[in-house]
Parts: structure tokens; sequence; C-alpha cells
């Protein structure tokens, strides 16, 4: 297990995407992928409020509403660390005060608990002072139906700028961010990003882990539109020649710990500066056993630095 950040949530080292819920897995399918994980030792299962509002029918909320039944299910809401995120759903948009107070109140109600352990900030909203979003957040941890807080798709500045304003309220403060970021899309978190976030003792929790699914070694020149999946438009923008490269590396990396291309992309990001829990999702039970083994597979100095090279040519 490992902490995050400045908090009290310890987790395991890889966190299990709800995104596919209500979309590509359905409510059973979804009961079945969380149990293989939690079997299998992860505690630590992502989603936000508006998953999965993209699909014809749905309002957002599907995919809390779907670990919300698992949990209550389960009866085992002690086990299980739970991040989900406000700001972007169309009945709380945005960062206000009220929007902020009514998201976390409609996803604690959607996932049948009384506390949220890990809140994010799902897109920063410039129109609204920081003071007011991070007041409203200090209000639901002082409530007791939030643990922690975070963001997520903040710039540099901006990520500095409301840890600022935290201290100077003397009010709760971002323990994580959760940035996209992989083998393939490193230049946006790297840098000034990943500076803010370690200077300030916060811990990075990368969405979009396996860019997609480019990043499980599924998606190649032969293959590239074969299996009808709604994702592989977003995989086929890396079929070029650095994608190649990477996929070439990991192939060989791959072989050489018997382990998938998937944990060995996992791995890599897992042992970047301040990643705590990459964050991957399953759509089958069967894809669950690669996530849960990049936890416990560790690269090598020379084969990090040959990823590293990969990536950047």
């Amino acid at each position: 297990m490992v902490r995050i950040g400045t908090s009290d949530l310890d987790i395991f080292p890889l966190s299990l995407g709800g995104n596919v819920f209500g979309w590509t897995a359905d409510q059973q399918t979804s009961f079945d992928i969380l149990d293989a994980f939690v079997d299998g030792g992860g505690n630590f299962v992502d989603t936000a409020d508006v998953y999965s509002a993209w699909i014809p029918g749905n309002s957002g909320g599907e995919s809390e509403t779907i670990i919300g039944n698992w949990i209550a299910a389960r009866g085992n809401r002690d086990k299980v660390i739970v991040a989900t995120k406000v700001a972007s759903h169309a009945e709380a948009p945005g960062t206000s005060r009220a929007s902020v107070l009514k998201g976390a109140d409609d996803s604690l109600r959607r996932l049948q608990t009384d506390y949220i352990d890990l809140y994010y900030i799902h897109r920063d909203h410039p129109e609204t002072p920081l003071e007011e979003t991070i007041g409203a957040l200090d209000e639901l941890v002082k409530a007791g139906k939030v643990r922690a807080i975070a963001a997520s798709n903040f710039t540099a500045d901006r990520l500095a700028e409301a840890l600022a304003v935290s201290d100077q309220l003397g009010a709760a403060k971002f323990v994580a961010l959760q940035p996209h970021y992989n083998l393939v899309h490193r230049d946006e978190f790297e840098g000034a990003l990943q500076t803010v976030v370690a200077e300030n003792g916060l811990s990075t929790i990368p969405y979009y882990s396996l860019a997609s699914g480019f990043l499980t070694g599924k998606y190649r020149d032969d293959n590239a539109d074969s299996d009808g999946s709604p994702r592989a438009g977003g995989a086929r923008q890396y079929l070029n020649e650095r994608g190649r490269a990477v996929l070439a590396a990991l192939d060989e990396i791959s072989a050489a710990h018997g382990a998938s291309v998937t944990s060995t992309a996992l791995a890599w990001l897992r042992q970047q500066p301040t990643v705590v829990a990459p964050i991957a999702s399953a759509s089958k039970v069967s894809q669950v056993a690669d996530l849960l083994a990049s936890a416990t597979l560790t690269l090598t100095d020379d084969e990090i630095a040959a990823l590293n090279a990969a990536s950047a040519s």
C-alpha cells in the first residue's frame, strides 16, 4: 500500500477506473470486475459524477450508481477507497459553492455512502474564484462528507494558486493531482506541473494511463480497427513512428519479465516521480489480472531509460 500525499488514505498502487461502468460494462460485468480487483488486493476505485453521460439515454452518475450498488451488495465500504469528481455534471456544473455542495450530496446518494474518500475538482473553472471553491471543499471536509480533496486537469499556475489559497484560508488543501499522463503523452505533465506537485508534497494519480488502450499493445498496424471497440479511434492516434517505437520497447521489456505489455506500461508510469497509482479500467474480467500485476512489476533503471528514449523519439 502507498499513501496519497499528506492524507491518511492508504491505497493499492493501481486505481481501477470506473469510467467504463454503465458504458462498455453493464452492471453485472462491472460487479464482476470490481470483485476481481478487490479479490486480487485492489482497494482504490476512481469515478466521476459525469460518467457516463456521453451514452444516449444516460444523464451522468451511472458509474457512481453501479459502484454504490456494488458496495451495498458486498457490504465492504470500509475496505474500499472511493474517488469521485465534481464540476462536469449538468446538474452540478462548474466549481461554485452551490455546485460543489450539491455535487457532493448527489454523489453520496448515488454511491450509497456518507463519505467520499477523495474528492476531485474535475476541471478548473477560472470564472469562479478559487477562494469560493476551496471554501466549499473545506466545508465538505469539516462536515465529514469528504476525507481529502484533489485536483484534476489543472495547469501548474492554477494548481499553485489553489494551494496558496488553501494556506491563506487555513482550509483543506489538495493532496493529489489527476493529470493526463502516460508513455505517449508526457509533455503536458512533465515539467512545470510535475514540479508544483513535487514541491508541495502532492501525489500524482494519472488518467488515460494506457492511452485509450494503445499501450495494451492491442492496436497495431495490422489490426488497428479489428475489434470495433469504441476506444479504438483514440488509440489509433498514437500509431505513428513514436508509438511504434514505444510498442517495440514494451514488447522487449515485457518478454524479459514474462509480463504483458499492459502491465509493463503501467509499471513504467507507477515508477515515475510523484506517481502513486495509475488509473486503468477494464471492460472484461479477464483484463483485471494485468492491471493488478502492474502494481508489483518493477522495471530496472535501464528498462525505464529505454522506454523514456523510445517515447521521446
